[in-house]
């Protein structure tokens, strides 16, 4: 257990807040009136941690849910069983709860993973804040599909010589092909490898919206795509801010932008961090203002470290678990 005041603070409110839903729930009446529920609390969430037992997953979702739904979910679950092991070892030095972490398909194991010892409190602050969202989100999702939810899959956070940190950090060009790249060494990596995750999880949920049928389901979504949206851009500003002082900084951050375009495909989606001369680049749109998405193969490119047809690779080394975790090549 971690015995600091901070630590102590947000599992006092995670506990507070999990009983407001469980108390939600148990007035609700069915599963879909209870993932209803816990969309319309999901603003209050957020505060989660590992340390904390997973709240009591609702019932399994009625037939009547079509299928899609519950592929879109599970396919989420595991790009947040991802993100939220990461943070859960860069903040709090630990994996997540077994409790939070079984369900349907294969379980898996995590490869890497541990405490940065931040020396910026304020980035520790805000690795500790979105830490406790990522497993906030797990839950949220376990919650919402019940029985139903996929187990945690294989995950490769390391970053050392075999691992996807490090894979990543050559495909952009941070490290020569024989070096290698520890998201846990310092406050400047833990941001990079943040900044890998984070813009794809606001474009995946963007890009998956349109395929739920359910609009309790569809509330739920755009509501953690909102949360990880508030994370990418709180990713981005600092990046930015510290790259003021350290310009190589910014052309790393630059370089995974760009890492990640070849591997989504041919057309420039993604964007780094450096605007122009008078303006930064910390909200990446269209020339409308609106935020871009990608298909679910995209992701999975991205998440495999290979832009051909894949099931399997980089940050996942043995596949998703659930329906969607093929993907095409990309063009």
């Amino acid at each position: 257990m971690i015995q600091n005041t901070m630590m102590l603070e947000i599992l006092e409110r995670s506990e507070q807040r999990r009983t407001e839903r469980r108390r939600f729930m148990k007035t609700a009446g069915s599963a879909v009136a209870a993932a209803g529920g816990l969309a319309m609390l999901s603003a209050c969430g957020g505060d989660d941690d590992k340390s904390v037992p997973a709240p009591t997953p609702t019932p399994a979702p009625t037939a009547s849910v079509a299928q899609i739904d519950l592929d879109v979910l599970n396919f989420a679950l595991n790009l947040e069983y991802l993100e939220a092991t990461f943070y859960s070892y860069a903040a709090f030095g630990s994996p997540l709860s077994t409790l939070s972490t079984s369900g349907t398909g294969t379980a898996g194991t995590v490869t890497g993973g541990r405490k940065v010892s931040f020396t910026d409190p304020v980035v520790q602050q805000y690795a500790l804040e979105i830490a406790a969202d990522e497993v906030a989100h797990v839950n949220f999702l376990r919650a919402a599909l019940g029985s139903q939810a996929v187990a945690l899959p294989a995950l490769n956070i390391d970053g050392g010589a075999t691992g996807a940190f490090t894979a990543a950090a050559r495909a952009a060009g941070l490290v020569p092909m024989t070096g290698t790249f520890d998201p846990y060494a310092s406050d400047e990596n833990f941001l990079l490898g943040a900044f890998i995750f984070e813009d794809v999880g606001v474009s995946a949920y963007k890009g998956a919206s349109p395929l739920l049928v359910n609009k309790t389901y569809l509330e739920a979504a755009a509501g953690i795509l909102a949360a990880e949206a508030y994370h990418a851009g709180l990713v981005r500003t600092v990046l930015y801010s510290k790259g003021l002082a350290t310009p190589s900084l910014r052309t790393s951050a630059d370089a995974i932008s760009n890492a990640r375009d070849s591997l989504d495909g041919a057309s420039d989606l993604d964007q780094g961090i450096t605007g122009t001369a008078t303006m930064s680049n910390i909200v990446p749109t269209d020339i409308d203002g609106i935020a871009f998405s990608r298909s679910t193969s995209q992701v999975l490119n991205i998440v495999y470290l290979n832009n051909k047809a894949a099931s399997s690779g980089g940050f996942f080394p043995s596949g998703l678990n659930g329906n969607i975790k093929t993907s095409v090549a990309a063009v």
